[in-house]
């Protein structure tokens, strides 16, 4: 579906729930980045059969077109447990298990088929919505699936043969990025193949790493049946390094269907993917939550801390501005052009949160007197609340104190309180630097607090 369209369609059914045309753009605005830092990239999207039985499975083919529509290259991997249970009580089988490992006779393994193949037409059948006044309008999405997976058996363990329970070996990497180059979906099933012609029983999860690794994937999402992860405390874990969920992992603290997911995440992480989501499909549009809002819904792993308080650089211009020009327009900021900005941009520093702005401040020298000003002190309003202004302001103070001030002030407007909570106290324009006192805007008359570092 061409931009346009999409966003057409988008004022369509957001307007009647928005209050006015401007929160519709602002909203707009706000997912803009996500939209330019995404398009292109890959993303592999793994959900249970759970989800399938729970109903979720059209909305969920909704979300991945929008996906698809903004130009995301996305590989679908289902799961098939519950339907595979389905299959063996039809068929009056029992299930058996090792170690948690299903053992797949050829019994079992024949229902692992049945219930591949009537997943495989749910979901095609799925992403072939196209309704008028629906998200899949117009959508005309090819979902292409085949023997994409190479898999071996597991083998024997503490002397049990899991039969037909297989691993994945091999992704057909050569075959699946033309497809989507050429505009297509991929749907891998959790089923695999061997060159001697035999299908193994594959665990979901498994493949879903095995095709982000080998994809080199710039997400791996899984959307699973489990809550929002917590700790010990029963605190949300919103994001985690691989170290720390194998900590948290080790402390055995998670749910055995958590953990499991969690150990995935590890392993896709080590193995080079850079962010592993877990997200609940008990909520509502859960895939756009976490990818499109700076917290998202679910928990994410990656390798490194994902959020960021570091010096700018000429890249961060853009987010800057992006950042200052509604405390600009509402003269809360004096207004600064791209070039000032440009020219300063060694003064900021700024938090970045997976490549986008959040945050910033400038650090402007006044060497003669050992005082140096704090100026442009910003932080995104979705995210005030998370201590962010504060940890710029600390940051700005190491900074100024390794440069070799003695006194950091700050000219306000509008944040007389938040800086005196913080250790500033009033000053007068007298108590500037002399250079400073001659720039000093008296149309403005803001404020003068100074604190001593």
């Amino acid at each position: 579906m061409p931009l346009r369209a999409l966003v057409n369609a988008a004022i369509r059914s957001i307007m009647p729930h928005m209050e006015n045309p401007e929160q519709f753009v602002q909203w707009l605005r706000s997912v803009a980045p996500y939209i330019h830092a995404f398009r292109g990239k890959t993303f592999v999207v793994a959900f249970p059969g759970e989800l399938v039985s729970a109903g979720a499975l059209p909305v969920l083919a909704q979300d991945l077109s929008l996906l698809h529509a903004l130009g995301i290259r996305v590989v679908i991997v289902h799961g098939s447990r519950p339907q595979v249970e389905e299959q063996l009580g039809l068929r009056n089988v029992s299930a058996r298990f090792h170690n948690g490992l299903r053992i797949t006779d050829s019994s079992a393994m024949e229902c692992a088929k049945e219930a591949a193949g009537e997943l495989r037409l749910d979901i095609e059948a799925a992403f072939s919505q196209g309704l008028p006044n629906t998200p899949m309008a117009h959508a005309a999405i090819r979902i292409i699936s085949g023997n994409f997976v190479t898999a071996r058996p597991i083998g024997v363990i503490d002397g049990v043969d899991l039969e037909f329970t297989g691993l994945t070996r091999k992704i057909a990497v050569e075959t699946i990025n033309p497809i989507l180059a050429a505009n297509g979906l991929v749907l891998l099933s959790p089923l695999g193949f061997s060159p001697t012609g035999e299908a193994f029983n594959l665990a979901m999860e498994d493949v879903a790493v095995e095709a982000a690794t080998a994809l080199r994937a710039d997400k791996l999402i899984f959307i699973t049946e489990t809550p929002l992860m917590t700790d010990i405390h029963d605190k949300e874990l919103r994001e985690l390094t691989a170290a720390q969920a194998d900590a948290l992992l080790k402390a055995k603290h998670l749910p055995p269907d958590t953990a499991y997911y969690l150990e995935s995440c590890v392993k896709a992480s080590r193995s080079g993917v850079p962010r592993v989501h877990v997200v609940p499909f008990s909520t509502d549009g859960a895939a756009l939550l976490e990818i499109f809002t700076h917290d998202g819904v679910g928990t994410m792993v990656s390798s490194e801390n994902l959020e960021r308080l570091r010096e700018a650089t000429i890249e961060d211009v853009g987010g800057i501005l992006k950042l200052i020009e509604p405390l600009e327009a509402d003269g809360t900021l004096v207004k600064r052009g791209r070039e000032l900005i440009e020219r300063e941009i060694d003064n900021f520093s700024v938090i970045d949160h997976d490549g986008v702005i959040f945050g910033c401040a400038a650090l402007y020298p006044f060497p003669g007197e050992r005082m140096a000003e704090m100026a442009c002190l910003t932080v995104n309003p979705d995210v005030q609340a998370q201590g962010d202004g504060e940890r710029i302001l600390k940051h700005m103070e190491v900074r100024a104190r390794a440069a070799g001030f003695k006194k950091l002030f700050v000219l306000t407007t509008r944040t007389a309180h938040w800086f005196i909570k913080r250790g500033f106290v009033p000053a007068t324009v007298d108590d500037l630097p002399k250079d400073r006192q001659h720039m000093y805007n008296w149309q403005r008359k803001s404020l003068v607090f100074i604190k001593t570092l």
